[in-house]
């Protein structure tokens, strides 16, 4: 069957499972998951778009109003692609879910009146990804670690966030991905904060950017560090332990093992670097897809690992993280967004040397 096939008889699947006649699917990356691609988000923050997609048992459907018809025809090839489109004028209500719906039982992709909700659900259809979707996780990764390489490395001491916040929107628009995320801290702040919002502050001499790129609906995250001048030992010591968490993510991210087996293994790698407690300080990450994460692994986490699943682990120690988007494959595991030029820290994990990002020194 085709990929789009494959998701519709996936969808089928879903709603005898719940029991349930007809599936709205209102959240960006369900769309995008559906359609093989297309967007449906007009305001880039928005988790739910401008156009639905409902799936009965006599038909699919477009439900959006005459603003957005001509892109999702013309751009995104929806017609093309089978969905029937119920258009209604901007400034008026469309009932085409009522009138599709009377009598159905009716699920959700979230909270929705009258609906099942199926959101967890539908997060684990979006991470169980097809060939196609892993051909294409591929160049957008790619895309996102020349973007992250570039910018990082024209980034210079005397730049505010903002500023460096710019290098990197430029350079991932440039590869024609968009940036949903892009996190920079300088200095103390990357010690404080975990999530840093880009500020006016000026660097001194160290600096994170953190990145989640986004094409095809597919959403890619990887972090990197630079330093301008000596490398504090202090410094050293935690970025050197955070590779080692993080290569026990990589090496644990195995299929047919619980997330919750793979948590307890970066927690006890977490104590052996001498650092117990900083994995309660930040989550750790989990299964990607169309969303950044599209669930955060925990110590109680009971899903398992799938060969065609990608995962992106962010494992930190105050001052220092190391994040990549990986994809599991049947014989080992695939980092999607190493950049080959970046010098690397090679740590042994489950008997195996995994290169990790270090800290780009420029002295």
């Amino acid at each position: 069957m085709s990929e789009l096939d494959t998701k519709l008889q996936r969808i089928q699947d879903l709603l005898k499972q719940h029991q349930a006649d007809a599936l709205l699917l209102n959240r960006v990356s369900s769309f995008a998951w559906a359609t093989c691609g297309a967007a449906s988000y007009i305001n880039t923050a928005s988790t739910t778009g401008v156009g639905s997609l409902l799936i009965t048992p006599t038909g699919r459907y477009l439900i959006t109003d005459n603003i957005e018809a001509p892109r999702f025809e013309k751009e995104e090839k929806l017609a093309a692609q089978g969905w029937e489109f119920r258009t209604a004028v901007w400034h008026e209500n469309n009932p085409a879910v009522t009138d599709l719906t009377r009598g159905l039982k009716l699920a959700a992709d979230g909270p929705y009146p009258g609906a099942i909700d199926l959101s967890a659900e539908m997060a684990h259809l979006r991470a169980n990804l097809l060939p196609e979707e892993d051909e294409r996780y591929r160049v957008v990764s790619k895309a996102c670690a020349e973007a992250m390489n570039a910018a990082i490395r024209s980034v210079r001491p005397g730049m505010t966030e903002y500023e460096i916040a710019a290098l990197l929107d430029r350079e991932t628009f440039a590869r024609s991905v968009q940036p949903t995320v892009n996190l920079i801290a300088t200095d103390d702040r990357i010690y404080n904060f975990r999530h840093p919002l880009p500020t006016d502050k000026k660097m001194d001499k160290y600096a994170m950017l953190v990145l989640c790129g986004r094409k095809y609906g597919l959403v890619t995250s990887v972090t990197r560090l630079v330093y301008f001048g000596h490398l504090p030992d202090d410094l050293r010591r935690k970025m050197i332990g955070v590779a080692n968490i993080d290569a026990v993510f990589i090496t644990a991210t195995r299929p047919g093992r619980t997330l919750n087996q793979v948590f307890q293994r970066a927690t006890e790698a977490y104590a052996m670097t001498g650092f117990p407690n900083e994995w309660h300080l930040h989550h750790q990450g989990g299964p990607a897809g169309y969303e950044p994460r599209e669930w955060l692994a925990t110590p109680a986490s009971t899903e398992r690992v799938a060969t065609g699943q990608v995962y992106a682990w962010n494992p930190s120690i105050t001052g220092a993280k190391s994040e990549d988007t990986i994809l599991v494959g049947p014989n080992g595991n695939e980092v999607l967004t190493a950049m080959p030029d970046w010098p690397v820290l090679l740590v042994e994990a489950d008997g195996q040397n995994i290169p990790r990002p270090a800290i780009l020194e420029v002295n």
